[in-house]
């Protein structure tokens, strides 16, 4: 095994030998932008951008790590897909700073599940249907004629089995094989999951997409299931990953921390709003053209029934007001457009602290720009996004209005 690369978040590393597979599957799979080092044959510099985690690919392991610590985005993470409902807390079961993001979930996920399990595996009535030579609940008489032809035996059909191959356990074990294909660097993670997979040994292993993971609807019943599974939903959502893809195999586990800090945004301000998911968030807007061909799908819009009342767009990037990309605003002016708003906010993940405003000539739009420090501990973040909501509220209000 060849001395792992460590990388940070948007840092150059290097330069680093490397095989052109290994190059591309680099390029391909963690967007690392890769350039050739000056004046050395087969090194190259190695820049990551927002995908953060674990690459293995063949002998060669590659770190990922992101600019704020790893604790951090998981708590921003979880809190964003729990909606709120999940608090994630490092502090009960031993995080060390030195564990990588597949390894610190690992353990999280066997630390929570624990939790979870002390009172057993939960437990649902699931309906079956069978070809059985007994008679179990109710007999399915119209498919007994339709496969049977009158035989009496075996019987068709259909009962309700209490069992503990249910969906909230069926995701837990989902997110611990998707751990399970990465290759740890933490002893302790390894032994953590391999309790978690014999736990769950009766249930059944389902493949999730990472585009279609079902939620959970929590009762007194399940309360208790509740941060397991949404650690669950977190882990398949972004997930692990293998490719054989090239002459070598590649597997790991990543993040993109532009989706993250997405999502946090619209959960965090929906919360801070008292708004619900079909009044605030994602949402596909009319098109930008009388053609209806160019279509728009800002990440933060508010609606009022049928009109919409806000538009802005959640950005994973550190600037200051001279490095505010054109491209950006160019994308806002689009939407307010499209919604005939006055105008918009950009929300940046870090920069300056001044807001920032462009009045666009001949437009009669102002386009806002607001950053967003999402480094400390979770309560400290969502105090700096309840003074951001109250921005987003005025955008409610009439200009003149909002003037001081």
């Amino acid at each position: 095994m060849r001395r792992p690369i460590n990388l940070r978040e948007y840092q150059r590393g290097g330069p680093y030998q490397l095989s052109s597979e290994e190059r591309d599957a680099l390029r391909r799979i963690a967007s690392v932008v890769v350039e050739p080092a000056e004046g050395l044959d087969g090194e190259y510099i190695l820049t990551p951008q927002s995908t953060i985690g674990a690459v293995t690919v063949g002998d060669l392991s590659v770190l990922i790590e992101p600019k704020i610590e790893i604790s951090q985005v998981l708590a921003l993470a979880c809190y964003a897909i729990g909606n709120g409902t999940v608090k994630f807390q490092t502090k009960d079961f031993g995080f060390h700073q030195e564990d990588a993001l597949h390894d610190f979930l690992a353990i999280a996920l066997a630390f929570q599940a624990r939790k979870a399990f002390a009172r057993g595996l939960l437990h649902g009535y699931r309906t079956e249907e069978e070809a059985l030579y007994t008679v179990r609940g109710r007999i399915r008489f119209d498919e007994q004629l339709r496969r049977r032809f009158g035989i009496p035996l075996p019987v068709e059909v259909r009962y309700d089995e209490f069992t503990d191959d249910v969906l909230p356990n069926q995701l837990v074990k989902a997110a611990a094989y998707r751990l399970g294909r990465t290759r740890f660097r933490s002893a302790r993670a390894r032994r953590e999951l391999g309790w978690l997979a014999a736990m769950l040994e009766e249930v059944s292993l389902v493949e999730f997409l990472p585009t279609n993971v079902p939620a959970v609807r929590y009762d007194r019943l399940n309360e208790h299931y509740r941060n397991v599974v949404e650690l669950s939903r977190l882990i398949l959502r972004h997930g692990a990953f293998e490719s054989g893809r090239g002459a070598v195999r590649a597997s790991g586990f990543l993040m993109d921390m532009n989706v993250v800090f997405q999502e946090f945004v619209t959960a965090a301000l929906r919360e801070k709003l008292g708004l619900s998911p079909a009044v605030f968030g994602e949402k596909t807007i009319s098109s930008l053209d009388d053609g209806g061909r160019i279509h728009l799908r800002p990440d933060l819009t508010w609606w009022d029934g049928r009109s919409c009342v806000f538009v802005g767009d959640a950005k994973y990037k550190k600037i200051t007001h001279a490095s505010v990309p054109n491209a950006d605003l160019y994308q806002l002016l689009a939407y307010a457009t499209a919604l005939d708003l006055p105008g918009g906010l950009l929300i940046y993940a870090q920069g300056e602290d001044e807001p920032r405003e462009y009045s666009v000539r001949h437009a009669g739009k102002r386009l806002e720009v607001a950053a967003l420090d999402i480094s400390g501990a979770l309560e400290e973040t969502l105090a700096r996004v309840k003074s951001l909501s109250e921005r987003v509220r005025l955008f409610r209000l009439p200009r003149q209005s909002r003037l001081p």
